[in-house]
Formats: C-alpha cells, sequence, structure tokens
C-alpha cells in the first residue's frame, strides 16, 4: 500500500478495493463491486480496539475476494473512523453513506451509535452494530453481547462476592452510553436485591488534573465498599486500578466490559490488573473456536488479534451469508435475510440471532475474566 494512501486512512476515511486475485479482479469488471462499511475509533485512546476490528473486517474482505468476491461481485471496503467521539459520529457516518455501501460493520462506540446509527438506517445501509447499549437497537443485527444480556454476568458476581455495600466509578460524560447504562443496568438490580449503592461520576482521561482518578478511588473507598465497580473506558480504568492497588485496601474489584481492552494491561501495568476482574469476552486466542481465525490474523497482519476482531470477521461473514442468501443487496430483504441466520458456524461459536431483536441468542463465551501472569484475559474459573 503507498504511503500517502496509508497517510489518508489516518486522516479518516477511504475507500479501499480490496483485489486479492485476478478472478476478484475479473468478477469485478463483469459486475459493480459490492461496498460494504467499517465503522470504529480506527484513530485516538481506543485505536487498540479500533484497529483490531478494521482487520477483522479487512480479513473477510480479503478472503471473499480470493475466491471471486460475493456473488461474482468484487467487495469494496469503506473505512469510518469516529475516534470514539460522538461529537464526530454525524459527520463520520454522512462521509461513509457519500460512499454508498449496502451495509457498515460498526460502529462500536455506544455514545456513536446512539448518534449516527438512525443515520445508516434511514439511508438503508444495513447496520451489524458493534454497540452494547440496548437503545442502539433497531434494524439490522449484533453478534456482540448487550447490556441487557452483560448485567447479569455483572450482578451474579457482585452476589457470588456477598458484597452488600458496593462503590461504582461511571463515565456518565457525553461518550459514556454504554457505561453510563451499564451502571444504571447493575445498580437497579442491585438495590432490588438490597445492597447499598455509591455512584461516583468520573471524567474521561484528557483534561483532568493530576492525581484526578486516585482522588475519586480515595471518595469510593471512603464509603467502605465491599466491592468496587468500574464503569469506563480503559484509559480511566487503568488509572482506577493503579490507584486501587496504591490504595492498599481490599474490597473486590469488578471492572465493566469496556475496560476488556488490549491496551488496559500496558497502561495498568500487570499487578494492577490482576487486582480485578473484569466482564466480558476473552481475546480470540482463548476461544477454542477461534484458531483458524488467529493464524489467518497473523498471517495477514503480522500481529495477534485482540477482542473483538473476531467479532467484526464473523459479522463480516454473516453479512455476506445474507448477501449471497437474497442474491442481492437490496436492504430490506438484506435485513430480513440478517435476521433470520440460525445455527451459523462462526470464530466466536455457533451464530443464531432473534427474528425479533437482531441480537445474538446465545453467548458462551461472555463471563468472568482474569488476567493472567502473561497479562492475558482469561476465564476467572
Amino acid at each position: 500500500m503507498p504511503r500517502s494512501l496509508r497517510l489518508s486512512v489516518l486522516a479518516g476515511l477511504v475507500l479501499v478495493a480490496l483485489v486479492a486475485t485476478p478472478a476478484a479482479s475479473a468478477a469485478g469488471s463483469a459486475s459493480p463491486p459490492i461496498v460494504i462499511a467499517v465503522e470504529a475509533p480506527i484513530t485516538g485512546a481506543q485505536s487498540s480496539n479500533g484497529v483490531d476490528i478494521l482487520r477483522g473486517v479487512k480479513l473477510a474482505v480479503q478472503q471473499a475476494n480470493a475466491h471471486g468476491g460475493v456473488l461474482g461481485r468484487r467487495v469494496v471496503l469503506v473505512r469510518g473512523d469516529d475516534r470514539g467521539d460522538a461529537s464526530q459520529a454525524e459527520a463520520t457516518a454522512r462521509k461513509v453513506i457519500d460512499r454508498r455501501p449496502v451495509a457498515v460493520i460498526g460502529p462500536y462506540n455506544s455514545s456513536v451509535g446512539l448518534a449516527n446509527l438512525p443515520l445508516y438506517r434511514e439511508a438503508k445501509v444495513a447496520p451489524v452494530w458493534m454497540t452494547s447499549s440496548d437503545d442502539t437497537r433497531g434494524p439490522g443485527i449484533t453478534l456482540q453481547p448487550m447490556n441487557s444480556q452483560i448485567a447479569p454476568v455483572e450482578s451474579a458476581y457482585v452476589r457470588s462476592e456477598g458484597a452488600r455495600k458496593v462503590a461504582m466509578l461511571v463515565d456518565d460524560t457525553a461518550n459514556g452510553a454504554f457505561t453510563r447504562g451499564m451502571a444504571v443496568r447493575l445498580r437497579k438490580q442491585l438495590q432490588a436485591d438490597g445492597v447499598a449503592v455509591t455512584w461516583i461520576s468520573v471524567q474521561e482521561t484528557g483534561d483532568v488534573p493530576v492525581g484526578y482518578y486516585a482522588g475519586k478511588v480515595a471518595e469510593a473507598l471512603a464509603s467502605g465498599p465491599d466491592l468496587v465497580y468500574s464503569s469506563t473506558y480503559y484509559p480511566e480504568g487503568a488509572q482506577i486500578a493503579q490507584a486501587l492497588q496504591a490504595a492498599g485496601t481490599s474490597p473486590a474489584c469488578l471492572m465493566g466490559l469496556a475496560n476488556v481492552d488490549p491496551g488496559f494491561v500496558g497502561a495498568a501495568g500487570l499487578g494492577p490488573a490482576q487486582r480485578c476482574v473484569f466482564s466480558g469476552v476473552p481475546k480470540a486466542q482463548q476461544l477454542p473456536s477461534a484458531r483458524s481465525f488467529v493464524r489467518r490474523y497473523r498471517t495477514a497482519f503480522g500481529a495477534a488479534p485482540g477482542v473483538w476482531g473476531v467479532f467484526s470477521y464473523d459479522s463480516t461473514k454473516v453479512l455476506f451469508s445474507a448477501i449471497r442468501a437474497t442474491r442481492g443487496t437490496a436492504y430490506r430483504p438484506l435485513l430480513r435475510a440478517l435476521r433470520s441466520v440460525r445455527d451459523a458456524k462462526g470464530q466466536t461459536g455457533p451464530i443464531s440471532i432473534s427474528p425479533r431483536t437482531g441480537y445474538r441468542t446465545s453467548l458462551p463465551f461472555l463471563g468472568i475474566l482474569r488476567v493472567d501472569a502473561a497479562g492475558e484475559y482469561v476465564p476467572a474459573h
């Protein structure tokens, strides 16, 4: 790839034709290409996840084009970089929509999806969304866990710890739609169980003063909790984990799913990361069903996959299967085909979609994780 093209990717959005073989080129010359999009935080604080998501889609597209495309048509990939920032959501979506994709994989951040998934749907771009807030539901599907599916896992863990007092550190900023939603759900369940809950708002990393997160952790610990729950994204969560470790106190620590990020352990350090457990999904390497994906990802990109690349890969493969099933890319038939997925074999395990909600109906990979001595997220039990 030329240097100028790589730079344009980092700048925001680029249309890339991924052609792997002469056969794919021949197929593309006979018919117009199928344009799909991926939207993620490809740059910015959450780029470790965003790049992983992009690579998962890119790998699926490369494989399709290497075998003649989809329906004999070359697949072209449009990239939208929203930086995980809700203020850039609308502009990013409109640039993507201008490229006339038939579907979009993403966005990843719920605050972004709240702002721009309606735009994609209005433009008849079928979403295979990667947000987890139930407020982002609508036409389309998701292969990832949603808030309503994650919250029972978290509440079960709190019950297993016997916690009667919980302090919540919550990113409830404009970009914290997912983290706020998760905390609201968990608080409601805990209070119904008679657990006392203290809610402490935290800001995103950026302009906060030195010692800000240590101060917030001290405020949480002053309430005498049995458990501290951090509903944040990893840049904040890593600093909270460090502050908990430095405080030297004994409350259990549960980090929400948005902290399960390749950057967390590096930012927090191994000791602070091991101080907590996490609700979420392990890396692809920990999924027995994903061995083929891990091998192909390493070959294609010279790097190990993270958590969400395997989900974006499966999302793209499911999209291609739906296009083949409908023998076209018309919006409504494509939506119906996506909602009709039953027992599809994926790298994340078997995939079935609820025709009513568009949610995945079974999530065998979702649970409580810990960080092992190698700095990897692994099942806690």
